[in-house]
């Protein structure tokens, strides 16, 4: 099927497409049209009309839309599923799943929006001052550029496609090249709505030069980027002064000491490490384990990777589909030799079959090899052996790295440890560090970027406060 550009209200297509190939059996299970920097600056200049004549649309309107979208996602839930499977490979069940999320993701939207508001403050507090009605209320940016990935194709664009329309912004998006359907399909719900604002949402296709766009030019106020730390240090560079938030890469660790329940830690760290193929920002990376229980850990692990099952993503039973591409499953295959050829040991899996890359289980692993330092994007876990919490918390913190980290405890005093002294956006107790709720706040320190995401939070990205004095 074809995923067209929409510029503003208004379908279009283009002479030169491109294929997209599904992960697991490379049948062509897409298309779409070659765009360039033209597009990109012909969307944003829709966008930029379309927000001068919105201004007044009430909020309830908006809320209708987005409730509209809910409804028409309610009814092709199944059809959004296999598009998402067939684009990106991701096993059906978790494809459900995130279809699922997304309608929550913009039922929080909504709701953000109905409770965003400003406050009144007083103005004759100190001397210099007047009494007067004072006030600050939200507005929004203006036009909002979008920038998504591949590895949550839908529900990361409703994390800021929600937040910027309900906001009474107009928005340009441009999805991840690897999942244009699954974008073009979820845009249509939202232009073909009765309530829609006219001409707010446009979407457009591409990779650098489209991208490289939007960023540099003066029309967008906002920009919000999910995706690699390279590319957050272009858009940081390029943006110039605008409001930027970045969602990037991860390394994402915990620790689990002696009294923790082992049997339930290595349950829900096989989920963690493998879960989307280990394609996830807060996938677990790194387990650091209390020496006394080491090596029961690593068995227990072992065991659990074992028993997932690897393969075609439209089988309901299949935990782990296929890498995105060739070469991600060819890094990852070489990541895993070296540390091997540097003294590593491979508990199980290691090796690929095409893109298909098994649960892999790493344990002797050095703190300088790829497979800890680097993210690895991929279905690897590696396991460390150490003498206690303070050196768990030296090793988890040396990370250029901070999204969201974890501890298995029963020990209170290590509980309140981790939670004060990990260096990261978010810290998760009896659980692995790739729990995220779409109501919370998300974001990481350090290199994993800046901003918040969950719709209450992205609102804010998302509006600027203008301040009411009135005498």
């Amino acid at each position: 099927m074809e995923a067209k550009i929409f510029f503003g209200d208004v379908e279009v297509g283009k002479t030169e497409w491109l294929e997209i190939r599904s992960p697991y059996s490379g049948e062509v299970v897409s298309k779409y049209p070659l765009c360039d920097a033209a597009d990109a600056r012909e969307a944003l200049r829709i966008a930029r009309e379309a927000f001068r004549k919105n201004r007044d649309i009430p909020l309830s309107q908006r809320v209708q839309w987005l409730e509209d979208v809910i409804a028409a996602l309610e009814d092709e839930k199944e059809d959004m599923a296999r598009t998402i499977m067939q684009e990106v490979g991701k096993p059906i069940h978790f494809a459900r799943i995130e279809v699922e999320r997304c309608i929550e993701t913009l039922k929080l939207s909504v709701a953000a929006g109905i409770e965003s508001h400003g406050e009144t403050f007083n103005s004759d507090a100190m001397p210099s001052g007047r009494k007067s009605i004072s006030y600050y209320t939200r507005v929004p940016v203006g036009v909002a550029a979008l920038i998504t990935p591949f590895n949550f194709p839908l529900n990361l664009i409703a994390h800021k496609l929600g937040p910027a329309l309900i906001a009474g912004n107009s928005v340009v998006l441009k999805p991840t090249p690897e999942a244009p359907l699954t974008a073009y399909k979820f845009a249509r719900l939202f232009i073909r709505s009765p309530h829609r604002a006219p001409n707010a949402l446009s979407l457009v296709y591409g990779d650098a030069e489209v991208g490289g766009t939007l960023v540099g030019s003066d029309i967008p106020r906002a920009i919000s980027f999910t995706g690699s730390v390279p590319v957050g240090r272009i858009i940081m560079r390029e943006a110039g002064i605008k409001k930027v938030s970045l969602e990037l890469g991860g390394n994402a660790a915990t620790f689990i000491d002696e009294s923790a329940d082992l049997e339930s830690a290595a349950k829900k760290c096989a989920f963690g490490s493998f879960y989307n193929s280990g394609q996830v920002c807060i996938s677990l990376q790194r387990i650091y384990v209390h020496e006394k229980v080491a090596d029961r850990f690593a068995s227990l692990m072992a065991q659990e990777a074992a028993m997932l099952k690897v393969g075609d993503p439209s089988d309901e039973e299949t935990f782990l589909g296929p890498l995105i591409s060739e070469e991600a499953a060819e890094r990852a295959e070489k990541w895993v030799q070296s540390a091997i050829e540097e003294g590593a040991e491979a508990l199980c899996g290691g090796k690929r079959e095409g893109k298909i890359f098994p649960p892999t289980v790493m344990n002797r692993v050095t703190d300088d090899m790829n497979i800890v330092c680097e993210e690895v994007f991929a279905p690897i876990v590696s396991i460390v052996s150490v003498a206690d919490f303070d050196e768990a918390l030296r090793k988890i913190n040396d990370s250029p790295y901070g999204l969201q980290y974890s501890i298995f405890t029963n020990d209170l005093a290590n509980t309140r440890r981790a939670i004060a002294e990990f260096e990261c956006g978010g810290v998760v107790v009896n659980d692995i560090p790739t729990v995220r709720f779409d109501i919370q706040p998300y974001g990481g320190s350090k290199l994993s970027g800046i901003g918040k995401e969950g719709p209450k939070y992205a609102l804010e990205e998302f509006t600027e406060i203008k301040s009411i004095v009135i005498f």
